[in-house]
């Protein structure tokens, strides 16, 4: 079975349009058509999506991957604290910062799950993250607790 790598989302061949999509339909993508279309707020779709799409990452470390992740625009990570056991990220910027105010509501789950699938390949080791932070919610940031197992 044929199989899309990261580096076959590199190669764009778009004349007139170019490579850049829009925001909203980003949104739309996950918030409208995942949440609303599929069972469970389409969480057990964005994290096995997510976990592949860490996985499939260029990077070898914690910090390629935080390079990364702003590089696509995905957030602007920074650890905020760090043991061998637990690991804390927060983004600013994220995706969701804008949205209308939800209270209780985590809308970020693909982001940590990109962080999982990548971590966990990086380390070696089994990982969880956790978003316990959102925008959505009211939070200042998006931030994302990381277990290493």
């Amino acid at each position: 079975m044929e199989r899309f790598t990261f580096e076959d989302m590199r190669k764009i061949d778009r004349k007139t349009l170019g490579k850049e999509v829009p925001l909203e339909l980003f949104r739309a993508i996950r918030l409208i058509g995942m949440r609303e279309g599929l069972p469970l707020e389409g969480r057990g779709t964005t994290a096995s999506i997510g976990r592949k799409i860490g996985e499939s990452l260029p990077v070898s470390t914690l910090e390629d991957l935080l390079d990364h992740f702003a590089a696509l625009q995905i957030g602007l990570p920074r650890i905020v604290y760090r043991d061998d056991k637990l690991i804390r990220i927060v983004v600013e910027d994220c995706f969701c910062k804008g949205l209308p105010l939800m209270e209780g509501k985590k809308v970020c789950d693909l982001e940590g799950a990109i962080l999982e699938g990548a971590l966990g390949r990086i380390m070696e080791r089994k990982v969880s993250v956790r978003e316990t932070k959102c925008n959505v919610s009211g939070d200042e940031h998006c931030e994302y607790e990381v277990r290493i197992y």
